[in-house]
């Protein structure tokens, strides 16, 4: 996770590509004039319900959508669970009121990389954007917290039926593609692991592919969540 007062990330060569989910028109209308205000953004697209922008972000191809939670009809959670699969290479940003543990790991689960209270002042919001598209996962330290707190949480007792072994994905991984792994899950930017490992960001970018592949998972939170979850 990568916490909003981490330094931020260079400014992109081209203005990243936004859309914005968001049922509530002045939410929407405030959103939009901080991409539209900001020279390394543009706006792209804007929709009130789930539905529209499941039918038009697959041709669009936005670089970072922000996603309200709690949406008409179809919540956002929902929303990234579906979009998701169709637009890979995307970073959802969730916004969100709710602060609780459920609808965080949620999120996270359905594929989003990041996690923002609607609270979150202007600034803070458009470096969480240029966090997430530069590869982290930007999350309000109060939201940070409560992450960290949950894996400090001590483990359920096990289920009368064996289990299947959790670090059998893991094992699958070559020592480099776990040595990445676990800088991911540290929240280090692919510039960042490159540099440290002597190696090219496309290289990084290309293990960062073939661990997802072999962990059956499309974002960094989920791979991050298997490395979290495997025996110690």
């Amino acid at each position: 996770m990568t916490l909003l007062a981490d330094a931020q990330p260079p400014a992109p060569a081209s203005p990243i590509r936004i859309s914005i989910v968001e049922d509530d028109l002045h939410t929407r209308r405030l959103l939009g004039n901080i991409v539209a205000g900001t020279p390394v953004m543009r706006l792209v697209s804007d929709f009130s319900n789930c539905a529209d922008a499941i039918a038009a972000l697959p041709a669009q191809r936005p670089d970072v959508v922000l996603m309200d939670v709690n949406l008409p009809e179809m919540n956002g959670i929902e929303c990234v669970r579906r979009l998701k699969p169709l637009l890979p290479k995307t970073q959802f940003m969730m916004l969100t009121v709710y602060d609780d543990t459920d609808n965080i790991f949620a999120a996270l689960s359905a594929g989003a990389t990041g996690y923002l209270l609607k609270s979150t002042s202007r600034d803070e919001l458009i470096s969480g954007v240029l966090q997430i598209h530069a590869g982290g996962s930007p999350m309000s330290s109060a939201i940070a917290r409560k992450v960290v707190r949950s894996f400090a949480q001590p483990a359920p007792a096990p289920q009368p039926a064996a289990p299947a072994d959790p670090n059998a994905e893991i094992a699958t991984l070559s020592d480099r593609e776990q040595e990445i792994l676990g800088m991911l899950a540290q929240g280090f930017l692919y510039k960042e692991i490159a540099d440290k490992l002597v190696l090219s960001v496309f290289t990084v970018k290309t293990y960062t592919r073939r661990i997802y592949e072999k962990l059956h998972v499309h974002s960094r939170s989920q791979a991050t969540a298997k490395y979290f979850q495997r025996p110690t």
